[in-house]
Parts: structure tokens; C-alpha cells; sequence
């Protein structure tokens, strides 16, 4: 006779109990996805470099219009997930979200940085934010020396795609200018 083994998945105010409870290690990294916990790649130099450059360059252009939300997480209630993307480009709010956590309707963009990642955040990141409706998702595309630019959530995909190079420029949401795709890799 065969045993059916049944997940427990997790909600995301369980989840976030247990963060609060010090369940997890604060060096831990990981984020909730569909409500299971996902034990997130370690970070490397060149992905961690990435990062602080995208980081900079959006505070930089940000200025008071918009909140740089850098490898925070964000809920996705429906989905119980609470994704922790290398960069978040938010709403502005002038308590920084201490209040509440962002939520799909306030994220204006979403960038995740893939060195060893790149097919987990095309297959599973991807879906999770189209779902969400997040307006906009980069995938910083380490191994290829691209950005990866989806707009035009449906569903679970991106009706929109395109690759942008190192001598192109990328527009911001909420008009804060543009962006050189060389300055972002380096």
C-alpha cells in the first residue's frame, strides 16, 4: 500500500510569526515561494557588486519619488509568498513601510540579479511577480551580460519581453529618467 505524503505549506503570516519568533537565524537566507521556504543561492562578488551599483545608481534617481527597497522582502498574500528580490523600486511612503510590508500594488519594479540563478528566476520568480501584476521585472543576466526587461503582466507571464545591452539604456517607471544597461553591469 502506497502512502500518499501530503505538504504542509505555510501561510504568509506564519511565516512571518516565525521570523518574529527568531525560529530562523538572521544570516539565513531565504524567502517563502508559493508557501514553502526557499533557501536562497549564496551571494557572490561580482552578483553582490551588481546589486550595490543598480542600488546607487536608483537612489540616485529616485530621490523622494520613490523608495530603493534593496534584498528586502515584499508579500504576495494570494500566492503566500514573500520573495526577497535583490532590488525593489517602491511607491513612495513616508514611513518606508515601517507600518505594514509592501505589497504587489505598491512595487513599481523588481530586479533580480542571477549569476547561478538565472533559471529559477526566469521559471519561478518570473510567474510569481507577472502573477502579482508587478508592472515591471529585470532579470540582471550575469552569465550573458544583458538585461533581461519583462512588462505587460497576464496571468502568469509577461506579454512583453526584450534584451537589453550593454550600450543601450533602460527607462525608469513614474518617469525618474533612464538608466545605462553598462553602468548596471559593470
Amino acid at each position: 500500500m502506497a502512502v500518499q505524503i501530503k505538504k504542509r505549506l505555510l501561510t504568509l503570516e506564519e511565516y512571518e510569526r516565525m521570523i518574529e519568533a527568531g525560529v530562523f537565524h538572521e544570516d539565513e537566507r531565504m524567502e517563502l515561494i508559493r508557501g514553502e521556504i526557499a533557501e536562497m543561492a549564496p551571494i557572490g562578488l561580482r552578483h553582490a557588486a551588481c546589486v550595490t551599483r543598480l542600488t546607487t545608481l536608483l537612489v540616485r534617481k529616485a530621490g523622494d519619488n520613490a523608495i530603493v527597497w534593496p534584498q528586502n522582502p515584499f508579500g504576495i498574500p494570494p500566492s503566500q509568498s514573500q520573495p526577497q528580490p535583490d532590488v525593489s523600486l517602491l511607491r513612495w511612503r513616508d514611513d518606508y513601510y515601517a507600518a505594514r510590508r509592501p505589497v504587489p500594488e505598491d512595487v513599481l519594479l523588481v530586479v533580480e540579479v542571477a549569476d547561478t540563478t538565472l533559471k529559477y528566476d526566469r521559471g519561478v520568480k518570473g510567474p510569481l511577480y507577472a502573477q502579482a501584476g508587478i508592472p515591471e521585472y529585470w532579470i540582471v543576466n550575469l552569465q550573458d551580460d544583458v538585461i533581461e526587461v519583462y512588462t505587460g503582466p497576464s496571468g502568469d507571464v509577461y506579454t512583453q519581453t526584450r534584451k537589453a545591452k550593454p550600450a543601450e539604456t533602460l527607462a525608469l517607471p513614474i518617469d525618474l529618467g533612464a538608466i545605462e544597461v553598462s553602468d548596471i553591469l559593470g
